[in-house]
């Protein structure tokens, strides 16, 4: 098959690393790629060398992960069987129904189901309507009576959470500790407009507690299938301190997930959520990760997600035994219950390298040195090595430096027979890395060890 991989985060990465394994590939093309990628592309095309008969074809494609027109074009001109989105911004900016309407099979939903994560407000009222377990929550537009509610909330001693109802890049969550805390979030999200639009309306939710889980499941639009439970590390700071974070790190499966558990959430909220956004007449087809917390009182949605999560991909993909093409197909084609899904036993890990800053301010063009090209292998059966770097911000310079490009440069990630094993095979590679300002959370899997 010929495949449009659009995105060129770590996520992507990952997706791109696993596609390459499929015996069905002919040709991949990722739009537009990260230098990580350029190396995956490398090792199947060597300059000056013919490719391997059967073997496939990688290459980035210069195109926007934004520039719709230009990505219907190139998937029309190149004969695309089919197109894989990673990112959000694409999905709700309407990608596949495009890509869709022009014949071309899709893995990522449309624009109406991507809903479930560009519009916050949209996801509680639609988690309200079809009974799915989430926290009390209030949506507001207007400033003063967003205010007004949190200073009565307060007043009562119920801890809360602010969050802009659009998409802002896994950012736009704020967890105040106190009244003032919650006053200056809230002018910076709907006044400062720190998150732009995405914050033009904004979600006001009880804060829960317990642990948390990210469970993904491919879905076809009828039915859901859940990957392996992951945990993420959103704090920037070891012990979970600091400020959210796209994702410092992640690892999988989770002791506190065990399969019957999955099977549960599965009924109570994943398979709820395809239901009923086929009945509201958009169905879901493509990856739907529901960010949960396991309360005292039971599992809760924290959100929904229209893609993969980010690092979560990271440590998923690597224990995935079958091959994802068969699986994308067949949700596209709607009989995902016909489809082969295998795990790996074992366990992994990653860890994110990020640029001194983040997720404020940060400084890009740092020289990256050390072993970054990671394995490039076909099949993980036949390799003995346990870890791989996935390249999330990076570019390359006119001399070929491999150079910081991005908040989160990294995603170094490992596997082994346990948790233990794989958080040491990732730490291991993480210290053959360095750029100025590199840092990084030690304490990743801490709850698992």
């Amino acid at each position: 098959m010929n495949i449009l991989l659009v995105g060129s985060g770590g996520r992507e990465h990952a997706l791109a690393w696993k596609i390459a394994q499929s015996k069905h590939l002919e040709r991949l093309f990722i739009a537009p790629g990260n230098a990580g990628m350029a190396l995956l592309a490398g090792a199947a095309l060597k300059p000056g060398v013919a490719p391997k008969p059967g073997a496939a074809q990688i290459a980035n494609v210069a195109l926007s992960a934004k520039d719709t027109p230009g990505l219907l074009a190139f998937a029309r001109h190149n004969a695309i069987d089919l197109a894989v989105i990673g990112p959000e911004d694409p999905l709700a900016n309407g990608l596949a129904d495009e890509l869709s309407a022009a014949g071309i099979k899709v893995f990522g939903p449309s624009r109406a189901a991507a809903r479930i994560e560009a519009s916050k407000a949209f996801a509680k009222a639609f988690m309200q309507r079809h009974n799915i377990p989430t926290a009390a929550f209030q949506s507001f537009q207007r400033h003063a009576e967003a205010l007004a509610y949190l200073r009565a909330a307060f007043h009562a001693g119920s801890p809360l959470v602010i969050k802009a109802s659009g998409l802002a890049a896994g950012k736009g969550v704020i967890l105040p500790e106190t009244l003032a805390e919650a006053e200056q979030a809230l002018e910076q999200i709907m006044l400062a407009h720190e998150f732009g639009a995405a914050g033009d309306e904004v979600v006001i939710e009880e804060r829960l507690s317990g642990p948390e889980v990210s469970l993904i499941a491919f879905c076809d639009g009828k039915l859901a299938r859940p990957m392996l439970p992951a945990q993420d590390h959103k704090r920037v700071y070891d012990g979970d301190q600091g400020p959210n974070t796209g994702g410092m790190g992640a690892y999988a499966p989770l002791p506190v997930c065990p399969p019957e558990l999955v099977t549960e959430l599965t009924r109570l909220i994943l398979q709820p959520a395809v239901d009923g956004l086929r009945a509201e007449g958009c169905p879901f087809v493509g990856a739907l990760y529901a960010g949960l917390m396991l309360t005292p009182h039971g599992p809760r949605v924290i959100e929904f997600n229209c893609r993969f999560g980010d690092p979560e991909t990271q440590v998923i993909l690597p224990l995935l035994e079958s091959d994802i093409l068969e699986i994308f197909l067949a949700c596209a084609e709607g009989r995902l219950d016909q489809a082969a899904i295998d795990w790996r036993r074992g366990a992994a890990a990653c860890v994110v390298l990020a640029s001194g800053g983040y997720p404020g301010k940060y400084a890009v063009g740092r020289e990256i040195t050390g072993e970054i090209t990671g394995l490039i292998a076909h099949s993980q059966k036949d390799s003995s090595e346990d870890s791989f770097i996935f390249h999330a911000g990076t570019k390359t310079d006119a001399d070929g430096r491999l150079l910081t490009a991005g908040g989160r440069v990294l995603c170094v990630s490992g596997w082994g027979a346990d948790i233990h094993q794989a958080l040491d095979a990732a730490y291991r590679a993480v210290q053959t890395i360095q750029f100025e300002g590199m840092h990084y959370r030690k304490d990743i899997g801490w709850r698992a060890r």
